[in-house]
C-alpha cells in the first residue's frame, strides 16, 4: 500500500477492520440461529449472564481504547501507532479489544442461547488472528524494532 509519494504507508495494513469482522459473525450467527435454531444451554434464562459476559467483553474494549487514546495512539487500524503501550490491559495482554469482542461473542451466544453464535467463534478468531494481528504484529516490529520485541516477549498475545 503506497501513498501518493510513493512511501510505504503507516499502518499495519489489516485484511479488515475488526469491529466490520465482529458484526458480521454477530449478523450471521443471529441469521443461522432464526433460519435453524441450535440451542446449547439447559431450558433457563440465560440473558442475564449473556448480558454480564457482554458487558464484561465492552468494558474491557472500552478500557484497552481509552488506555490507548491517553497514550496518545490511534485505536484505528488505517492510522499510525505512535507509541507501544504497556499500561492498562495491555499488561496482561498484547490484545485486550480482540479479547474484548471475544468475550462480546460469547455473551450475545449465552443470551440468545446460540450455537451458532460460539461455531463462528472460530472463524472470528481465524480472521483477526491472521488478516489483523499477524499484520499488525510484523508492523509494530519493522517500525519500532527492539522495543516492540521486548514487549512482545514479555506480554502474551491472548490470555
Amino acid at each position: 500500500m503506497n501513498d501518493a509519494n510513493g512511501n510505504l504507508r503507516d499502518s499495519s495494513g489489516a485484511a479488515v477492520r475488526p469491529p466490520i469482522a465482529w458484526a458480521l459473525a454477530v449478523i450471521a450467527g443471529l441469521a443461522l440461529d432464526w433460519l435453524y435454531p441450535l440451542p446449547f444451554l439447559p431450558a433457563m434464562p440465560a440473558g442475564g449472564l449473556g448480558g454480564i459476559v457482554f458487558l464484561a467483553g465492552l468494558a474491557l474494549l472500552i478500557w484497552a481504547a481509552a488506555t490507548f487514546r491517553r497514550a496518545g495512539t490511534q485505536v484505528q487500524l488505517s492510522r499510525p501507532t505512535t507509541t507501544i503501550v504497556d499500561e492498562g490491559p495491555y499488561r496482561f495482554t498484547r490484545n485486550p479489544i480482540y479479547i474484548g469482542m471475544f468475550l462480546g461473542l460469547i455473551g450475545l451466544a449465552i443470551a440468545f442461547d446460540s450455537l451458532w453464535l460460539i461455531f463462528l467463534l472460530v472463524p472470528f478468531y481465524l480472521v483477526i488472528r491472521y488478516g489483523v494481528v499477524a499484520r499488525e504484529e510484523a508492523y509494530l516490529e519493522r517500525k519500532f524494532g527492539d522495543v516492540y520485541l521486548a514487549y512482545k516477549a514479555r506480554i502474551r498475545r491472548w490470555l
